[in-house]
């Protein structure tokens, strides 16, 4: 079949595939077929049926069909160690464009022990590569599958192969399954970053009169979201049981922004490449700061969750 049509026969057959929160590897869902030693094999048991009726040697018979039984009972077997099995994927963590991602899956068994399981990302063409792990009898065993994030954006998870060839590698047994849930790839951040760019001042900004002891901060203000655990007045929470944020004197007057303009790139992908870096800077320095892109802006605020928030939003950018 050429490479062309296959891979499009591949991209029909995996769309198929609903994603699914859990798997649960049944009759249904679990095939079955000779591998190339399982066709080898099978010849040669055919040539020695033909000699045996040829030459009218008993033993001939008797070993062709003990030959013969042992097949049946190794595609047995590798049907049986996979039936049964449960599968569930946790969260993956995100990564950046061209790293590689892991996907932890967890497998439940209810029966007896299983041996030589193979866990793989199913590709549109070519073999798959498997990791192989064995789960105890009545158990439960977490498998690492990695595959390469070569794009980014909010990705769904991909098609995994579950496959064994227990015990005698005669035949394949597998079952194809897709987790449900996504995977966040960020851009990839510019190496090495260039130099932040320079914190503007807020129209209209004052500083506060009030300074806290030992200078750090000088006033209150409500809480926003973003703020860092170390802003929150916890004195003033526990007498009025409101969130209240102390505020420094220079981010009183002066915001940082990472603005799409600023970045002076020749394509897309550059300009988000060195706007990710500036979020990573910014972050590590703990400043505060906020992302401005063409008809989207994100307020100033610090902490991983605006981190992680603000890289989100240059990951999904069109």
């Amino acid at each position: 079949m050429p490479l062309r049509l296959r891979q499009r026969w591949n991209a029909w057959w995996q769309a198929r595939h609903q994603p699914a929160e859990q798997w649960t590897l049944t009759q249904r869902n679990v095939y079955i077929v000779p591998t190339r030693a399982g066709l080898a094999f099978g010849l040669t048991l055919l040539l020695l049926l033909v000699a045996s009726i040829n030459y009218q040697l008993n033993l001939g018979y008797a070993l062709t069909f003990l030959l013969a039984g042992s097949a049946l009972a190794s595609m047995h077997m590798a049907h049986g160690s996979l039936r049964g099995l449960t599968l569930h994927a946790r969260p993956p963590q995100a990564v950046f464009a061209g790293d590689r991602a892991s996907l932890d899956i967890v497998v439940t068994n209810p029966g007896a022990a299983r041996h030589g399981l193979g866990f793989g990302v199913q590709p549109l063409a070519g073999a798959a590569v498997l990791a192989f792990a064995e789960v105890a009898a009545q158990g439960q065993s977490s498998v690492g599958v990695g595959f390469l994030a070569e794009r980014r954006g909010r990705l769904e998870l991909p098609l995994l192969r579950i496959e064994s060839r227990f015990p005698f590698g005669l035949f394949r047994a597998w079952s194809l399954w897709r987790p449900a849930g996504h995977l966040w790839v960020y851009p990839r951040p510019e190496q090495p970053p260039a130099p932040l760019p320079s914190a503007g001042a807020v129209a209209g900004g004052t500083l506060p009169a009030r300074s806290a002891q030992g200078g750090e901060f000088d006033g209150l203000r409500p809480w926003r979201r973003g703020d860092s655990l170390r802003q929150v007045a916890w004195k003033k929470m526990a007498r009025n049981g409101e969130l209240i944020s102390r505020e420094g004197r220079e981010s009183a007057r002066r915001q940082l922004w990472l603005d799409w303009s600023q970045t002076r790139q020749a394509s897309t992908e550059q300009r988000l490449s060195r706007l990710a870096a500036w979020v990573l800077l910014a972050d590590s320095q703990g400043l505060a700061y906020g992302l401005r892109l063409p008809g989207q802006e994100l307020p100033p605020a610090d902490g991983g969750a605006h981190r992680q928030a603000a890289l989100q939003v240059l990951a999904e950018w069109e």
